[in-house]
């Protein structure tokens, strides 16, 4: 049965409860559950995640994204470890400067 016509019937037979005084908790707890996936069917729909292949898709997105993340982090550190580097070569010049190690290479 479609979940439309099943939220249809749903709905008509939470209106008849109501009318006479009392709606079933069932019957709302099924029409919330039907309404529910009916929305989530729709989301996928239009995302274009309903057909089979989408549980592969999403599992290469992950993949992708976790390459992506590492890749980034590799570059940070290896950025961070050139400048270390640089700065230390900084410090090692500036010592022998103050040492007068570059005059006697004159």
């Amino acid at each position: 049965m479609d979940r439309t016509n099943t939220i249809a019937r749903l709905m008509a037979e939470a209106r008849a409860d109501s009318e006479s005084g009392c709606c079933e908790l069932v019957t709302l707890r099924a029409l919330v559950e039907e309404a529910a996936e009916l929305g989530a069917d729709r989301a996928l729909t239009r995302t274009g995640l309903a057909d089979p292949d989408a549980c592969d898709d999403l599992d290469e997105l992950r993949e992708l994204l976790q390459v992506w993340r590492d890749a980034k982090a590799s570059v940070w550190r290896a950025t961070l470890a050139w400048l270390v580097r640089g700065m230390l070569a900084l410090v090692i010049i500036g010592v022998a400067v103050q040492l007068g190690v570059t005059d006697a290479l004159r």
